[in-house]
C-alpha cells in the first residue's frame, strides 16, 4: 500500500503530464499558425510522450491500488507572439515538472517507498534529457532563427522528429 501523501502526488502527476500535454498542442497549433510546420510536429512529439507519462504514472497507481482521480485540465496561460516564446515557456515548464517528479521523489523517500523510487528514476533521468532538448532547441533558435534559410532549415529538422513510446517496465 502507499503512503497517502504519495499516492496524493502521484495522482496530482497525473493531472500535470496531462497538463503539459495539452500546454504542448497550445505550442504546436501557435507554430501551425505560423507556418512552422516542423516546429508544430516536434510539440506534437512532445504531447504524445507527456499523455504516455500520464499513462505510466496510472498504471503504477492502478499497479498499487490506487484509485485515480482525474481533474479538469486548466487552459495553458501562455501568451505566445513570438516564435521564441514558446520555446522558453517549454524550458520553464519541463523545469517546473522536474520540481514535481523531485518533490515526489522526496515523500517517497521519507517514508523509504523504494519501490516508487525506483519507478520515478525513468522519470528523474527522463526530465534531465527533456530540460537538454528544451534548452538546445533555444540555443538552435537564437542561432539561426533571425535568419529565414537557416529557420526553414531548422524547421525541417523538426519536421522529422518521430515519436517513439517509453520502454519503462513496471
Amino acid at each position: 500500500m502507499l503512503n497517502n501523501k504519495v499516492a496524493e502526488l502521484l495522482n496530482t502527476q497525473v493531472n500535470k503530464e496531462f497538463y503539459s500535454a495539452y500546454l504542448y498542442l497550445h505550442f504546436a497549433n501557435f507554430y501551425v499558425e505560423q507556418g512552422l510546420n516542423g516546429f508544430a510536429n516536434w510539440y506534437q512529439v512532445q504531447a504524445q510522450e507527456e499523455r504516455d507519462h500520464a499513462m505510466l504514472f496510472i498504471q503504477y497507481m492502478q499497479n498499487n491500488d490506487v484509485p485515480v482521480t482525474f481533474e479538469a485540465i486548466e487552459k495553458p496561460s501562455a501568451d505566445l507572439s513570438g516564435n521564441m516564446d514558446a520555446l522558453k515557456e517549454g524550458l520553464a515548464h519541463e523545469q517546473y515538472v522536474t520540481g514535481l517528479i523531485h518533490n515526489i521523489y522526496d515523500a517517497a523517500y521519507s517514508v523509504k517507498d523504494f519501490r516508487t523510487m525506483q519507478f520515478l528514476d525513468w522519470f528523474v533521468k527522463e526530465q534531465g534529457e527533456e530540460e537538454t532538448n528544451a534548452n538546445d532547441l533555444i540555443k538552435k533558435m537564437e542561432l539561426f532563427g533571425s535568419d529565414p534559410k537557416s529557420l526553414y532549415m531548422l524547421d525541417q529538422e523538426l519536421a522529422g522528429r518521430v515519436y517513439a513510446a517509453p520502454s519503462l517496465v513496471l
